[in-house]
């Protein structure tokens, strides 16, 4: 189990993370790349991140913050707050560092830190991603990885809806 402290220590800003990638470029560590709301963490997260850590030395996650959320999901979400679901991702050993960003697009992101690989979960395609141009212009690569897109937040909060009508 990682100590409160480790939790904290894997929280970053985007400016730290930035230098971090610079120390991971020095040291040839292959750096992964995932992106996402996480709102209510499930199974099908934790699988995502764990194969997402397989592929490389380091991963680190963008995270979106209550207003990307918004802009993306509709004003209802998201459920858990951005400084919880930041405590959440940091306690998966699979991450080495989280982050949270405000765009709906994380190309900027993607520009500035050049990951070795960006991952996206099942519902994409290699050739649907939606940063792949970005991805490929700086020479990265783009995986797919994760379980089939069977388990999802929308799902839960709909059960949990049936639970209380």
């Amino acid at each position: 189990m990682l100590s409160r402290n480790t939790i904290k220590s894997k929280i970053k800003t985007f400016d730290e993370i930035k230098k971090l990638r610079e120390t991971f470029r020095d040291k040839n560590l292959k750096l992964v790349f995932a992106n996402g709301c996480f709102d209510i963490l499930h199974v099908g997260h934790t699988r995502y991140l764990n194969e997402a850590k397989s592929l490389g030395d380091k991963l680190i996650v963008g995270l979106n913050s209550d207003l990307s959320v918004k802009k993306i999901k509709g004003s209802n979400r998201p459920i858990i707050n951005d400084k919880d679901r930041e405590m959440i991702i940091a306690s998966l050993q699979a991450v080495d560092y989280v982050f949270q960003f405000d765009d709906k697009s994380v190309d900027k992101i993607l520009m500035q830190l050049k990951p070795d690989i960006q991952v996206k979960g099942t519902d994409y395609t290699e050739m649907n991603v939606p940063e792949r141009n970005t991805v490929m212009s700086y020479g990265g690569k783009v995986a797919i990885v994760g379980d089939p897109k069977s388990h999802s937040t929308r799902l839960i909060i709909d059960e949990i809806i049936k639970v209380f009508k």
